[in-house]
């Protein structure tokens, strides 16, 4: 069974090609998990994240945007000393930021799926990839979401980090075609 080159070393990125990476999520909350988690990636390594992804869960209220939101200083004081997250102010601050202006999306547009998944036109964008090299970083799609993103508030949302938010949730397929999960996350 060949998987896509990335996820073979771990069986913790095995579990996460396997079962969830590229399958659209149209969730709130699980597209809000997402998006926290992608922000927390920032200048590490997904497998990082993927291992405290349960502390994450935790620590952010089970990725409830309604109770992040309403985090105060003082939760995220006590969260800078929790080792089950990435203890990185801007990056636990940003959350907070991120569950506000995930709301007034919400608010905005009925759902922040309805929002997100109008960037690809409401449906995966299927890509034909052979090689992990030829797997970019952005899209012409994420340089636009990442755009408008900052302008609604949000913080560690750049085109990178949102690409790979896309690529996790399915709004993109960037399997490898030689990769069995291809086919399986197509809708």
């Amino acid at each position: 069974m060949e998987r896509c080159g990335w996820a073979v070393k771990d069986p913790e990125y095995i579990r996460y090609h396997d079962e969830e990476w590229g399958v659209p999520v149209h969730d709130d909350r699980k597209l809000f998990e997402f998006l926290i988690l992608e922000g927390a990636q920032a200048g590490l390594s997904w497998l990082t994240i993927l291992k405290r992804r349960e502390g994450y869960r935790k620590a952010f209220a089970g990725f409830d945007a309604e109770k992040v939101a309403g985090f105060t200083e003082k939760k995220i004081e006590d969260l800078l000393l929790d080792p089950g997250i990435i203890r990185n102010r801007l990056k636990v601050a940003a959350a907070v930021t991120n569950a506000q202006a995930f709301l007034k999306v919400r608010e905005d547009f009925g759902s922040f799926d309805a929002y997100s998944w109008r960037f690809v036109d409401g449906k995966q964008k299927i890509n034909t990839f052979r090689h992990l090299k030829d797997v970019p970083a952005t899209s012409k799609e994420s340089d636009a979401f990442s755009k408008d993103l900052k302008q609604r508030g949000f913080k560690f949302v750049g085109s990178t980090i949102i690409y790979a938010h896309m690529q996790a949730v399915g709004m993109v397929n960037d399997h490898l075609v030689s990769c069995f999960r291809y086919q399986e996350v197509m809708p």
